[in-house]
């Protein structure tokens, strides 16, 4: 099924699954924030606070995201969401790398070589879902 709007058949088809993919990941790392927040918990920068209602804020933000951009009616901003949440849980990933990986756990989590290569994944990340904003119509037709 395509989206209205979105290029042509195979175009719009290839958009949807793109937005229903980076809809699935950012709601499977949103419930993984309540399920298991302590592996969460160990990354959270110092200076943001409490670390516990950092990591439910954050999961809460990405199923919200991810919800946004899984409806037709409200993709368009579920993208943006999308964007400003993955730069909004950057610093996260930079305590990571300067903890040197997470405390404890097994390979990969607890590389220090791991968590800083991890680091510039962010960015395609960022890309997709920008990309996602930009080509998609601001409403279904």
């Amino acid at each position: 099924m395509a989206d209205p709007g979105a290029g042509g058949r195979a175009a719009g088809d290839g958009l949807v699954r793109s937005r229903y993919a980076l809809a699935a990941l950012m709601m499977g790392v949103g419930v993984s924030h309540f399920a298991v927040p302590e592996a969460y918990e160990r990354i959270i920068p110092r200076w943001l606070g409490d670390p516990r209602g950092v990591v439910l804020a954050s999961g809460a933000a990405e199923l919200a995201a991810g919800a946004l951009l899984a409806l037709p009616a409200t993709r368009r901003a579920g993208a943006w969401a999308t964007v400003v949440v993955l730069v909004a849980v950057f610093p996260a990933n930079v305590q990571m790398a300067l903890d040197g990986g997470i405390a404890g756990a097994g390979f990969p989590l607890g590389s220090p070589v791991a968590a800083w290569l991890r680091l510039p994944l962010q960015v395609p990340l960022v890309g997709w879902a920008w990309a996602l904003a930009r080509r998609m119509p601001p409403r279904p037709a």
